[in-house]
């Protein structure tokens, strides 16, 4: 059985708080994220966006229903929360995208209420259904039902959280911008500038440029990305 709380001394190094003091910390919900690529929900009111100060207020605002995340009201402090998550207060017109910063922790950045509602996320498999109807799955664990063949593992849609349509299609493909989510660049956002696809039993690369740098690295660490969006 999974415990609730975890030590803080081992807690993931994603989690911007401190590590001595209070010798526990709530762990987040199972879900489809590791536990490395998920916060709580509790963590960001209280350490993100300072809206609560104990647990005890985390609840009573939880419980109002005034935090939405990904567009639906969410009341478990325990929730977990990960990459690309939009979260929602619209009584104080705040609206937040999580991201990871180069130092490879989590953050928060500030969004209009329209981009609010729309959702990046990473084709990770597909399927084909009967009626030649293809089953899309995503890297938070979402899914979608689609007819048209042209999208690709590797690939971001831009749906919408309210009706679930696919907003955009962004392509992993030369020129793309990608945001690279594990790995020693972690945080980093560069210019996709090539594919190099394995002959063998190794894990497809791709080259990447920021700035008057290229370098390296694993092609399954890149999430295609609308910078406008984030």
């Amino acid at each position: 059985m999974v415990k609730n709380h975890l030590s803080r001394l081992v807690a993931p190094r994603s989690w911007p708080m401190k590590r001595k003091g209070i010798k526990f910390i709530a762990r987040p919900r199972s879900g489809p994220h590791k536990l490395e690529d998920s916060i709580t929900l509790k963590m960001i009111m209280q350490n993100f966006l300072k809206q609560t100060a104990t647990a005890r207020e985390t609840k009573i605002v939880l419980n109002n229903g005034k935090v939405f995340v990904d567009n639906k009201i969410v009341k478990d402090p325990n929730y977990p929360i990960s990459l690309m998550d939009t979260i929602s207060i619209p009584s104080l017109d705040e609206y937040y995208r999580v991201l990871i910063d180069e130092h490879k922790k989590f953050k928060l950045n500030k969004i209009t209420k329209e981009n609010a509602n729309l959702k990046l996320c990473k084709i990770i498999d597909k399927t084909l259904l009967k009626k030649n109807k293809l089953q899309i799955n995503f890297s938070d664990g979402r899914n979608k039902i689609a007819e048209d063949k042209k999208y690709k593992v590797g690939d971001t849609l831009v749906l919408t959280l309210d009706k679930n349509e696919i907003k955009n299609h962004l392509k992993l493909e030369k020129g793309a911008s990608i945001y690279l989510i594990a790995g020693k660049h972690k945080g980093l956002i560069a210019t996709l500038e090539s594919i190099e696809l394995s002959k063998d039993t190794k894990e497809d690369r791709i080259k990447l440029k920021k700035g008057s740098e290229t370098f390296e690295t694993l092609k399954n660490y890149a999430f295609v990305i609308d910078n406008t969006l984030l």
